[in-house]
């Protein structure tokens, strides 16, 4: 288990992937973190410590990349997100975004190489791990629990071959409740976040990857991070996945009401 309060740097045995410019803005933030937060960090030894990889963590507040990205700097890696392209045109930010190897996504489609999955292809085939939230937004599940995924994170992962990571974290919506807008400083949380061992996507590459198959594969992922998560927050998940495309969008009016 890591130890919460940790230095920053990783151990030894997990030297630190080099990048000038994400160091630098990461120590100025992260130490903040540390002092909002306590981070339990469990199976951390299953993030590959080079390579490319696919990290598929739950998602239920806005705050969550914050602590994705903290963790997986602390294990030795740069975290790299996919994001909206135009972030790119914005002065001195789209200059951090490249040079801390974020990923640009057009998800207007106007753009030449606009597709999502591609765009991280590009970036796992050289060798960087990319996070993917699979449910493609926070989760309207009542719970918190995980709802349906979409096929994303499975596309990228099987065609670039390359592994997907399940992760699960509890105790991040005590800081940013779902769809809130502010921020809990005090008093100090207790986070916990666990790494799974890479989902066994074998049966699926080399296939047809049809809307079938796809979800097939996609379901092994929300199962294995519901089964992560069950193992850090306790409870029973519900029966039968939320799909938010089978309820009534207007329940959001009521989430918002959350803190």
């Amino acid at each position: 288990m890591t130890d919460p309060d940790a230095p920053l740097p990783p151990s030894k045995n997990r030297p630190r992937e080099p990048n000038a410019v994400f160091g630098f803005f990461g120590r100025l933030v992260f130490p903040l973190l540390v002092l909002q937060a306590r981070y339990d960090v469990r199976g951390g030894e299953k993030l590959p410590k080079t390579g490319g990889f696919v990290l598929s963590p739950n998602h239920f507040s806005n705050y969550d990349p914050l602590i994705v990205g903290f963790t997986v700097w602390r294990l030795g890696r740069v975290p790299r997100f996919l994001a909206k392209s135009s972030l790119w045109k914005v002065p001195f930010l789209g200059w951090v975004m490249r040079s801390t190897g974020q990923v640009p996504v057009d998800r207007t489609g106007r753009t030449r190489g606009s597709d999502p999955v591609a765009a991280g292809r590009r970036a796992v085939e050289r060798g960087e791990g990319v996070i993917v939230y699979p449910e493609g937004s926070l989760t309207r599940e009542p719970d918190l629990w995980p709802m349906r995924g979409k096929s994303g994170a499975v596309r990228l992962a099987i065609e670039a071959g390359v592994p997907l990571i399940p992760m699960a974290h509890w105790g991040a919506d005590r800081i940013m409740g779902r769809y809130s807008k502010g921020i809990r400083f005090f008093p100090r949380t207790h986070l916990t976040l666990v790494i799974g061992d890479p989902v066994d996507l074998s049966a699926y590459r080399g296939r047809h990857l049809d809307n079938h198959t796809l979800n097939e594969a996609t379901e092994l992922v929300m199962a294995s991070i519901t089964e992560l998560l069950v193992g850090i927050r306790g409870g029973t998940p519900p029966a039968v996945r939320y799909d938010p495309a089978q309820h009534n969008q207007t329940e959001i009016g009521r989430f918002e009401q959350e803190k």
